[in-house]
């Protein structure tokens, strides 16, 4: 069994502008860091949520389909709507 790497917390400003995009119902441009590869995808936030000492980003996609996103694989996000 491999363990996840240790979680390095997202900076306070970057928290908080993903509040504000998830309270306002804005659409982000999100770029992340998964698998070894980078992603770009639009993505509509809904919660974000604590488990496993981490924190996590609750989104929908462009697919509707709910996922989890680790904070500290994101790389940039803007808003767009």
């Amino acid at each position: 069994m491999t363990l996840a790497p240790t979680y390095s917390p997202m900076d306070c400003e970057q928290y908080s502008r993903l509040e504000l995009a998830i309270l306002h119902g804005h659409t982000l441009r999100l770029r992340w860091v998964g698998r070894g590869m980078s992603h770009i995808e639009h993505v509509r936030p809904e919660d974000l949520r604590t488990r496993r000492h981490a924190e996590y980003l609750l989104l929908r996609d462009a697919m509707s389909r709910r996922r989890f996103l680790r904070l500290d694989r994101i790389v940039q996000f803007v808003e767009i709507a």
